[in-house]
C-alpha cells in the first residue's frame, strides 16, 4: 500500500519562531504563509509543516493519490477512522484516524 509524500504536521507556538529553528537546520519554505499562521518547509525529502493555533499536538500526515482505496484497505483491516473521506465522491479528499496511543495521522489527497 503506497501510503504518499511523508510529513509531520507541527502544532507550534510561535510560527516566526518556530520557522528560524527549522531554517537553520536547513529546511526552507515551500508554501504556505506565515502571516495565516502556517508553513510548509522542505529540507531534501523531509517535509514539515508549521501551524500555529490550527490544531492541537502533532500530525503524521500521507499524500496518497488515491485516498478512498487506501481507506477500503485499512477498513478491510479492521482499522477504525475518525473521520471517512465521502467514497461516493472522486477527486481531493482526506481521512483520519489515530494509533493506540492517540497520534493523530492524516491520509490527504490532494
Amino acid at each position: 500500500m503506497d501510503l504518499g509524500t511523508f510529513s509531520v504536521s507541527l502544532s507550534v507556538k510561535d510560527i516566526k519562531a518556530s520557522r528560524a529553528f527549522y531554517e537553520k537546520l536547513g529546511f526552507s519554505a515551500i508554501g504556505g504563509d506565515d502571516a495565516q499562521n502556517w508553513l510548509i518547509l522542505r529540507n531534501g525529502a523531509a517535509i514539515i509543516g508549521l501551524f500555529q493555533g490550527m490544531f492541537s499536538g502533532n500530525i503524521l500526515t500521507f499524500n496518497p493519490t488515491d485516498v478512498r482505496s487506501i481507506q477500503r484497505a485499512l477498513k478491510g483491516k479492521g482499522m477504525t477512522f475518525v473521520l471517512e473521506a465521502d467514497e461516493s465522491t472522486s477527486g481531493p479528499a482526506h481521512a483520519t484516524l489515530t494509533d493506540p496511543d492517540g497520534n493523530a495521522i492524516l491520509i490527504d489527497q490532494h
